[in-house]
């Protein structure tokens, strides 16, 4: 367990953060090449059918074009799906860009056109004509409902526990009951930087790839399945990613495209998605929850029921971890969870901020919601009444769950006690005042991960993961525990990631990186601390002389006898004694598969909002939000609030403006562009308090972290649809509440 120390614990600003405003941190689409070379995507123009026939001959006669690749001409690629596979796939079979001449999507890559600039490209682009045979397409999940399925291959992430009692009897027989559908919009992610790749040729074969990615691995391995590159010849290179979100978890296709073009042309190649046409991949799936609740007059929960239905690619079967939040959050003797894909042709949907959760937990919290009306019951009151003790879905207790003195704490600080319970009944001129409150829950998991640390003569250390940093302060956090490890100052401390060359890590996704990577870096740093102390206590004369490593300290560069300050010798010293110009040590950190087997980890949550709705209008303000936070040791109090802030906005977005609408006539996505796809603004955005619940874990990770990124999303959407029934007295189940649905609701 990490003990406190000078920066661990502390609102360290970010070390990246002067490179991030002053413009020097370079993105995917930043890098530049000697003789870079140009890529624009042509979208097909029908949801399905096959390509009868490309003309290219137009775009080819444009000066400063290259080449245009399409099925008819791409350069030979790996024959079997299974080699598109990659880290975060889902069964089925992954895309395969201008593999033949079928459509499966509107939107699908059907040619690239290079040349020398991108403006050339995109003009000649629009000269490519295709001959299309449409047939018929189906993107409504309420056409393919009937038909939905539950899948045959899970995925390990989705998979849900075992049913428990019989809950459809226990539902009949309870004296109060709740049956209810709820709906969640797709939603496309939508990160500042787009999707882009920029290819630099090295020669022999070799090339350097910057690609937005959360995870450099994944990508070199991608490469080297798909064109049988070896990994030597494949160096990945993502220090920066300007918001993924999920979306960078799997190659998307403008990878496949600009590598292809740079093999095939031996020349540095960029590919930079368009923002329509970051339409045309990754997004949250469309769901429909269908949620039955049933207790006793006194609120003990008898009966939980907990369907969801989410669309899924016809090639592939994303699944996600929905319902089983709902056999984990509350204590219910009789609970069935059912979770079943719907086919349609789009994309394949992927995973965006806590996949799953933010879905599952939003229905179930509506739903608790309606019950603690029906049963005219305070909403903090019921969750505390059917409070689980233990994780009742895997039968297993919990590493630790502090979500009580979350519901506490959160309420205190809002002044929920001062809430009037009827719905209407608070209001400021014509505006309507709503309190609402959810709970979250998101899983804490530790994954296998490396790291190296270097020491050298000038007392500088450089610590290296391949892990990625989207934007959540991984080089801070990374920083943080290396410099208190070997107690040198935080400027002395530099921090390498995002290149595949570096030790093995995970994807950065799930919140696991900083409990995985931090106790991979720790490690490192311990190894390398007893390094220092056997060279310093050699030395003749040495003050730490018959000391052990128990005895001694690491501070302010030195290492110092914990008994006699007094006695103590500089790093730097202790290398140029041992006659070391540089000190190494790389270690891997393993899950504990006894406490993974044994216990279930998880981050808690308690949200408390308040809206203001325009009665006149039907124009909703979130004004104020609370969220109190049970996620164990909090590394950086700065950065994480920044994350649970950054959720809380997802949430505001989700339950309030985020949906991508569809034609079904055409089958695709219309509202493609930021006029039209509506995301929170600074406007739509109130004060965020946030409170970190003291929660001390000794069992999810060895430095006592569970992770921040996902949380903050979970349970908010629904405290702010909560709110807004307060406020108003119309139960809007389908998100996000727009002001139509405010106006026409009866």
């Amino acid at each position: 367990m990490l003990q406190k120390t000078p920066y661990v614990g502390s609102p360290v600003s970010r070390v990246d953060g002067p490179l991030k405003v002053t413009g020097a941190a370079f993105y995917s689409g930043d890098f530049k090449a000697k003789d870079l070379a140009h890529g624009y995507v042509v979208s097909s123009a029908i949801a399905k059918g096959r390509i009868a026939a490309i003309d290219a001959e137009e775009a080819l006669a444009v000066p400063g074009v290259v080449q245009v690749f399409t099925h008819l001409n791409r350069p030979r690629t790996a024959w079997f799906s299974s080699n598109y596979t990659d880290e975060s796939a889902p069964p089925g079979k992954p895309l395969r860009p201008l593999y033949d001449d079928r459509v499966h999507y509107s939107g699908e890559p059907v040619a690239l056109v290079i040349a020398e600039d991108f403006e050339t490209a995109r003009h000649a682009a629009s000269l490519v004509r295709v001959d299309y045979v449409p047939e018929a397409h189906s993107t409504d999940l309420e056409e393919e409902r009937g038909a939905a399925y539950e899948p045959p291959k899970e995925r390990s992430s989705a998979k849900k526990p075992n049913d428990r009692g019989d809950a459809k009897a226990a539902f009949a027989a309870a004296p109060v009951r709740i049956d209810q559908e709820y709906r969640v919009a797709a939603e496309h992610h939508n990160p500042m930087e787009p999707h882009a790749t920029t290819v630099v040729w090295v020669g022999d074969g070799g090339i350097t790839v910057h690609d937005k990615t959360q995870g450099v691995q994944n990508t070199q391995t991608y490469i080297h399945n798909v064109f049988s590159l070896a990994n030597s010849k494949v160096h990945v290179v993502s220090p920066f990613v300007g918001g993924a979100f999920g979306s960078g978890l799997r190659p998307q296709y403008q990878l496949f495209l600009a590598v292809m073009a740079a093999l095939e042309l031996e020349r540095s190649v960029q590919v930079v998605l368009t923002r329509d046409q970051m339409f045309t991949h990754v997004y949250r799936p469309e769901t429909i929850n269908s949620i039955a609740l049933g207790a006793n007059a006194d609120g003990a929960l008898q009966s939980v029921r907990h369907e969801a239905i989410a669309v899924t690619s016809h090639h592939e079967d994303h699944q996600e971890a929905v319902v089983k939040w709902s056999g984990m959050l509350y204590h219910c003797d009789n609970v069935t969870l059912t979770y079943k894909l719907a086919k349609v042709d789009t994309h394949s949907p992927g995973d965006m901020r806590a996949p799953g959760a933010a879905i599952g937990v939003y229905a179930l919290e509506a739903a608790m919601d309606e019950l603690a009306c029906a049963l005219k019951m305070d909403p903090v009151a019921l969750r505390l009444k059917n409070y689980a003790e233990r994780d009742e879905g895997e039968d297993k207790p919990f590493t630790s769950k502090a979500l009580r003195s979350a519901y506490q704490l959160g309420a205190e600080r809002f002044g929920w006690a001062d809430r009037s319970p009827e719905p209407r009944s608070m209001r400021e001129g014509r505006e309507l005042i709503g309190w609402g409150m959810a709970g979250g829950v998101w899983e804490a998991k530790f994954q296998k991960s490396s790291a190296r640390a270097v020491m050298t003569a000038d007392g500088s250390l450089e610590v290296a993961a391949a892990t990625s940093d989207i934007g959540t302060g991984t080089y801070t956090i990374l920083t943080q525990i290396a410099a208190d490890t070997l107690g040198v100052p935080l400027e002395d401390v530099t921090t390498k990631i995002g290149d595949s060359s570096l030790p093995t890590a995970p994807l950065e996704g799930g919140s696991w990186t900083a409990a995985s990577v931090g106790t991979a870096v720790q490690l490192a740093c311990r190894t390398l601390r007893e390094k220092l102390f056997q060279l310093a206590r050699g030395a003749e004369g040495s003050p730490l002389a018959n000391m052990d490593l128990e005895q001694v300290h690491f501070a302010e560069g030195a290492i110092v006898v914990t008994s006699d300050p007094t006695r103590r010798m500089t790093l730097i010293e202790a290398m140029r004694i041992g006659g070391k110009d540089r000190i190494e040590a790389e270690e891997t950190a393993s899950p504990d598969k006894v406490t993974q087997a044994g216990y279930s980890s998880n981050t808690h949550s308690a949200i408390f909002v308040e809206v203001r709705v325009d009665e006149e209008l039907g124009a909703i303000r979130v004004t104020r939000v609370v969220n109190a936070v049970a996620a164990g040791r909090i590394l950086n109090p700065k950065t994480g609030r920044s994350q649970i802030v950054g959720g809380v906005v997802f949430a505001i977005g989700m339950a309030l403006e985020e949906e991508s609408l569809t034609d079904h006539a055409l089958g695709r996505f219309m509202n493609h562009n930021f006029a039209e796809y509506h995301v929170p603004v600074n406007a739509d955005v109130p004060e965020i308090d946030v409170i970190f619940v003291d929660e001390p874990d000794e069992l999810t990770s060895p430095i006592g972290v569970k992770g921040l990124g996902e949380i903050g999303i979970v349970g908010t959407s629904a405290a702010i649809a909560n709110a807004v029934y307060h406020a108003t007295g119309r139960r809007i189940r389908d998100l996000p509440i727009t002001i139509d649905k405010v106006l026409l609701r009866k």
